[in-house]
């Protein structure tokens, strides 16, 4: 019997409790009465997630496909009142982990010897890997849920200085720059399971990477810069190249995978790191400034950090404010309640499918509707598929990578049905069709030139109209000229894309002719472009 799901959905915090076991509790603080209520009001609210808890599992238990849900909601629950906990003066976790382990127990009892194997009296015990089914990339979380509850969220904190000018930093990034950090974070969670492996094995601090990718890309795997950089992490080529990135070979640019660009920037963040004495600072103004200006100054300075004035005046504006905003990003991350930043729970299990027709992601898009989601699956595909152009045709059965909520919903909606007939009718709708173009011989709107009008009619007629004599219709020349070839001047802000919209151009061909490499396409201000398949 497989290991219920529950129970794995559970592990992270399940971890927490066995660390707690081996981590002797802090000294009694002093705990004023404001912290007192804060620690009351958190104690209810566990309260309130374990009933919660426990009235899904008598959902599950008589197949109400609503317990599941649930279950995991009130999981959520605990889970962040347990954050909330670390970060409350006098809380003691301990405590309510009781609560957790309790239910956990509960639980195994109800499961039989499987689920025994995994829980004995609330401690965390080895379990067969067999056994983890379907939610198995949760299980990494454990370790890192145990080492939050050890260092209690500060490793990141204690690594750089918190100072002003990351706290204006905060402040953009939570008031017109919002909508970025958000987007940032949905996007960062549907790649999460292809980046952050490759930066925990290098020891490096996941806010760090999330505070990186927000600032450089926020998030978009196709990102590119007029000055050459591309892809999630901005790497300019002949950084890339060091680092294993660029072309492959097929026509794709490595710069725009996800996990290599995770890789190589971890690997370029130690290297850093390693030079400038584990300075995160100074190596994030390496990323941004240049790693040869960065060396040259630290070696001037003797050592001193970035935020001293005959160091941070010796980078320019862009890294001056490179620096405190990747910093900004980061601490939000780690900080959310602290800021009233809610991040939207995003629904990232990593799946593959096997595309039942040929389609392209514009029509996924479509298909699959918004169930979940605050703008639509288009990103998480883009991201996941970067080899893929959005309107360029993917054959049949071919696989590609999505989640296991977009797998479900294309299985519903994308292989047959109303929905399906619906996103294929848009997808190959053409603008052309639209315009009507009536023939001479049923336009009745005026009288042609050329035309007779009988006397009879005209006499009747005021003012009266004399018979006109024919005129002669050249006939058209065998061979039309060709059309000659116009072009476009670039101008900040275009896109080939919208280039390709205006002029009613096939895009792939007007790429060509102008020697325009997919998926980035970079164009720079003043170029000219030969406007080739293009109909206006």
């Amino acid at each position: 019997m497989p290991v219920p799901v529950l129970l794995v959905r559970a592990w992270p915090l399940l971890a927490l409790a066995a660390m707690v076991s081996l981590v002797p509790e802090a000294h009694a603080q002093r705990v004023s009465a404001r912290d007192r209520v804060k620690i009351e009001a958190l104690e209810q609210r566990m309260t309130a997630a374990e009933k919660r808890y426990g009235d899904a599992l008598v959902l599950v238990a008589n197949a109400d496909p609503k317990g599941r849900n649930e279950a995991d909601a009130a999981l959520e629950d605990m889970e962040d009142v347990i954050s909330a906990c670390v970060a409350q003066k006098g809380c003691q976790v301990s405590n309510l982990l009781t609560t957790y382990k309790r239910l956990l127990k509960n639980t195994a009892d109800g499961q039989g010897e499987d689920a025994d194997a995994l829980v004995a009296d609330g401690v965390l015990l080895e379990a067969d890997p067999d056994h983890v089914g379907p939610l198995a990339a949760d299980v990494p979380e454990a370790a890192r849920a145990a080492a939050l509850l050890n260092d209690k969220r500060h490793a990141f904190d204690s690594m750089v200085e918190y100072n002003p000018a990351v706290q204006a930093g905060i402040r953009r990034w939570l008031t017109d720059m919002r909508p970025a950090l958000l987007t940032s974070y949905e996007n960062y969670q549907n790649l999460r399971a292809v980046m952050w492996p490759e930066w925990e094995k290098r020891g490096l601090p996941e806010a760090l990477l999330f505070g990186i990718m927000a600032k450089e890309s926020n998030g978009r795997v196709h990102a590119s810069s007029r000055a050459g950089a591309a892809g999630l992490m901005q790497f300019m080529p002949a950084t890339g190249r060091r680092f294993g990135l660029g072309p492959d070979g097929t026509g794709f640019d490595t710069r725009f995978d996800a996990r290599s660009a995770a890789e190589a920037s971890a690997s370029y963040m130690n290297e850093r790191m390693r030079e400038l004495n584990k300075n995160i600072e100074l190596s994030l103004a390496a990323y941004n400034g240049g790693e040869g200006r960065a060396a040259r100054v630290y070696r001037q300075s003797a050592g001193q950090g970035f935020w001293t004035d005959s160091v941070y005046n010796q980078f320019p504006g862009e890294t001056k404010d490179y620096v405190p905003m990747v910093i900004a990003a980061a601490w939000i991350y780690l900080h959310p309640q602290q800021y009233g930043v809610e991040f939207p729970k995003i629904s990232a299990q990593p799946a593959t499918l096997r595309l039942a027709k040929s389609t392209t992601i514009y029509e996924l898009t479509i298909c699959l509707g918004s169930a979940g989601t605050r703008d639509g699956y288009m990103r998480v595909l883009r991201n996941l598929n970067p080899r893929y152009e959005a309107d360029g045709w993917i054959p049949a059965g071919t696989t590609i990578n999505a989640t296991t909520r977009i797998a479900g919903l294309y299985n519903r909606y994308c292989v047959s049905g109303p929905r399906a007939d619906l996103a294929r009718t848009l997808i190959t709708a053409d603008l052309n069709a639209a315009i009507v173009r009536p023939s001479a011989a049923t336009y009745t709107g005026n009288v042609a030139v050329g035309s007779v009008v009988p006397i009879a009619e005209a006499r009747d007629s005021a003012p009266a109209v004399t018979p006109a004599a024919p005129v002669a219709v050249p006939r058209a020349s065998a061979k039309p000229k060709a059309k000659p070839v116009r072009s476009h001047k670039v101008a900040k802000g275009d896109t080939l894309g919208g280039i390709a919209a205006r002029y009613q151009c096939d895009l792939p061909a007007l790429a060509r002719a102008n020697g325009l490499k997919a998926p980035g396409y970079a164009l720079r201000p003043g170029q000219t472009l030969k406007l080739q398949g293009c109909d206006r």
